[in-house]
């Protein structure tokens, strides 16, 4: 089955919205636009398919890239030098600017995507949205006619995103080309001039005030109280490298409780949950947990896959579990059973997502840690993931998800923590 069929597009100046659901062929649509499709992921493309006045098929990548600015879903598999600013000048070497320019487009391209502020960090030190900013302002320093932006707002935090979709109406004012792929539709319907709806490989071209997307159900509503204490921080210091990133954190989860962490990128949220896990030690202070089994979903999702099928995915950890559990069962939930027979990392970033929750949440466990788990997610995803977590909580599983999703956050939360500056603030309740 082609993933996308009798597309016929144009694309003009302003701002194009690309929509859907997950796997529907947007990312597909978006690599044709630089040759990616069919030069590097393969494939075949019949009818004819420009970009910038070049045939995309005859045309080089290399050549496209000078055309064309990519930031994909994934920033973590982007980067190619250690420090950000090497980084963002890394597309500028390639190109044969001038020194003495390239150092004024690297502070000016940081600026406009609102990261000056991580010039001198080194790139495994980011947070994954201080990430997609960086990536952000490498594509901006190349100053490309056209810029494809995939998912570019899903790990950022609001101001983050403000910065982002700043810097798009920027880009649409001066006359160049924006497309964007999103499932964060609220803003972006706004500043469109273009909404391009793509689901099961069709596409259809509509009026972006006038599209809305499918509606969801609301979450399975809390019945049973939270239980005893399962896990705590008291007096807790971590960091690496010499540097301290949370100090003096004094936190503690029941079971059948869900609490959220709240908070701006690179404030320690992602630390806070590998010292949970136990996969980073504190510097200072005691972490206690429950026995039991820990699912945890990092930033990276990819990272976690690496079986043949997806559903062979969900048998190891149900196998090491010893549960006796259906693996359709959570494939349904999350609506993987059309590709369960497929290779989990050939998939879109959003069914990749849902494949690594499928992965690490079967066989009831004790403890669910969720880095940004909706990263990538539709509606409809979205609001099966809310399903599933409300149906761990109910069963005992005390839940902590750090998230920049305020549907998920109020949909779910029973507590929130701010975590900003090292510190974590005292929790309050959100629910009753």
């Amino acid at each position: 089955m082609p993933a996308l069929h009798d597309v016929s597009l144009v694309i003009g100046e302003g701002v194009t919205l690309v929509a859907g659901p997950s796997g529907g062929g947007k990312s597909t649509l978006l690599r044709v636009l630089n040759g990616l499709v069919p030069h590097f992921h393969g494939g075949r493309i019949a009818g004819s398919a420009e970009v910038a006045g070049l045939d995309i098929i005859a045309t080089p990548t290399r050549l496209l890239a000078r055309r064309v600015g990519f930031v994909f879903q994934d920033p973590e598999l982007q980067a190619v030098y250690d420090t950000v600013e090497r980084e963002v000048a890394f597309g500028l070497e390639n190109m044969g600017v001038r020194t003495d320019e390239m150092h004024a487009r690297v502070d000016e391209a940081l600026v406009e995507a609102g990261a000056e502020q991580l010039a001198r960090r080194r790139i495994r030190t980011l947070s994954g949205g201080e990430r997609q900013r960086v990536a952000l302002a490498s594509v901006l320093s190349m100053q490309p006619g056209l810029v494809v932006l995939d998912e570019p707002t899903s790990q950022l935090d609001p101001e983050g995103a403000s910065l982002v979709l700043s810097a798009v109406s920027r880009l649409a004012e001066t006359g160049h080309a924006v497309v964007i792929s999103e499932h964060r539709l609220e803003r972006l319907r706004r500043m469109a001039d273009t909404l391009v709806a793509v689901d099961g490989g069709s596409v259809a071209s509509h009026e972006p005030a006038a599209w809305r997307p499918p509606q969801i159900d609301a979450p399975v509503p809390r019945t049973a109280p939270a239980g005893p204490e399962a896990w705590s921080l008291s007096g807790v210091r971590v960091g690496f490298a010499g540097h301290t990133v949370l100090d003096r954190v004094d936190i503690a989860g029941h079971r059948g409780e869900v609490v959220a962490l709240s908070g701006p990128n690179g404030g320690g949220k992602t630390t806070l949950l590998r010292t949970i896990a136990g996969t980073l030690a504190p510097l200072a202070g005691k972490v206690e947990r429950r026995p039991g089994r820990i699912a945890y979903l990092p930033q990276n999702p990819t990272a976690l896959l690496h079986r043949p099928t997806v559903r062979s995915e969900v048998e190891l950890t149900l196998g090491r579990s010893g549960a006796v559990d259906n693996p359709e069962q959570i494939l349904a939930a999350l609506g993987l059973l059309a590709v369960a027979g497929r290779y989990p990392r050939d998939l879109s970033t959003g069914e990749r997502q849902r494949a690594a929750l499928a992965a690490v949440l079967p066989g009831r466990p004790d403890l669910v840690l969720l880095d940004e788990p909706t990263r990538g997610m539709d509606p409809a995803a979205r609001d099966a993931l809310m399903r599933l977590v409300g149906a761990l909580r109910e069963a005992g599983s005390a839940v902590v998800l750090a998230t920049h999703d305020t549907d998920l956050r109020n949909a779910l939360a029973d507590r929130v923590a701010t975590v900003d500056g090292g510190t974590v603030t005292e929790l309050h309740a959100v629910r009753a």
